[in-house]
């Protein structure tokens, strides 16, 4: 199974496993499942850090690859289904995670309620 991970459950991954929800938990331990992190959430750890409001490694790319996470770039059709969906929330970095979703057909792990307002596939983290 490929799930894309929003940002905030990437950190609960490698830094408080256990605030994950016994489904999200079992899903993401499981060696069948591709953990895929959006370059989109890279960019927000990048911003947040940057600004003192969280820690991550200096290598914090190279970690996520060397610990079975696959990096999803933003592409073409990613950044124009952006366009196309509804107005329910503002925040750019789940606006282009949802799309994401959408255009990979996978679902979304997040804790982030909001989110459930779209036409994806949420598995509650």
């Amino acid at each position: 199974m490929r799930v894309l991970l929003d940002t905030h459950v990437v950190l609960w991954t490698l830094g408080q496993p256990e605030t994950l929800g016994k489904a999200a938990f079992d899903i993401l331990s499981s060696r069948d499942t591709m953990r895929v992190v959006s370059v989109v959430s890279l960019w927000e750890v990048a911003i947040k850090r940057r600004l003192g409001r969280l820690l991550a490694p200096d290598d914090f790319p190279e970690f996520l690859s060397a610990n079975r996470h696959e990096i999803l770039p933003v592409g073409a059709s990613h950044a124009w289904r952006v366009g196309e969906l509804p107005l329910l929330h503002r925040d750019p970095f789940d606006r282009l995670l949802i799309a994401q979703a959408q255009v990979e057909d996978v679902p979304l792990i997040t804790h982030d309620r909001m989110l459930e307002r779209y036409d994806i596939r949420i598995i509650r983290a």
